[in-house]
């Protein structure tokens, strides 16, 4: 999946996820989730791999659960750069990067095959 394809996916996800759930997550406009994905890809690029890296014991020790730890927290470091988009708390990114996970593994997928 190209990088574009990815931030469209996030953005689609991000908004639809804002309209069914309102009182967790805040998205202002189409504008600032746009740049939430945008920034979002780019923090998974840059500082998710290293995140990774540093807590290999820890994501081996729960069975790689704690990268969905990594995931909220690439959330919520986006939302701390992005004006306009926000959470109600840790546990709601959480469940956000659940969802995002599982759409992102069902469209790579099926662009693959």
């Amino acid at each position: 999946m190209t990088f574009l394809q990815r931030v469209i996916v996030n953005l689609l996800t991000l908004v639809t996820i804002a309209v069914i759930y309102p009182a967790g997550v805040h998205i202002t406009g189409i504008a600032a989730g746009f740049f939430a994905a945008l920034v979002l890809a780019l923090l998974n690029m840059i500082i998710k791999p290293v995140l990774e890296l540093l807590t290999l014991p820890l994501t081996i020790l729960t069975f790689g659960l704690f990268s969905f730890i990594i995931n909220a927290g690439m959330l919520e470091l986006t939302s701390a750069f992005v004006d306009g988009f926000s959470f109600s708390s840790f546990w709601t990114a959480l469940l956000v990067a659940l969802v995002l996970s599982f759409v992102n593994s069902v469209v790579t997928r099926n662009l693959i095959e």
